[in-house]
């Protein structure tokens, strides 16, 4: 298990950013993104505490809700964020943090950010 995981800032803006899937969506997206949010919060604060395999395992859950929704839309999009998901939670257990920042950034892009999930937060 890897030491850190990505910075807090790359996940607080992706928990902003999903405000663009409410707005894609419609309102029955607003439940869902509500619990991505309050996941990713989770994580945050599993993080601060010192429980990294907390805050990994708060991240996947967030991430597999996200997917989910994808699924009902799209089920081509659902598999592509679950895989992304996946990817995500092993390249943190393996410690490949490269890996991981590919990862959370796909997911970034398709949550909404404008800027295409690169924000340059060191890993």
């Amino acid at each position: 298990m890897p030491a850190t995981i990505p910075e807090a800032d790359s996940f607080l803006k992706l928990a902003e950013n999903l405000g663009e899937l409410e707005v894609v969506i419609g309102p029955k997206a607003r439940p869902v993104v509500a619990e991505v949010r309050a996941g990713l919060r989770d994580a945050m604060a599993c993080r601060e505490r010192g429980d990294l395999p907390g805050a990994l395992a708060a991240i996947e859950r967030a991430m597999q809700r996200l997917a989910a929704l994808g699924t009902q839309l799209d089920p081509a999009e659902g598999a592509m964020m679950r895989s992304l998901a996946q990817h995500f939670s092993q390249a943190l257990s393996a410690g490949l943090k490269g890996e991981a920042k590919v990862a959370v950034n796909a997911m970034k892009s398709k949550a909404g950010d404008p800027e295409g999930g690169d924000d340059g937060n060191q890993w």
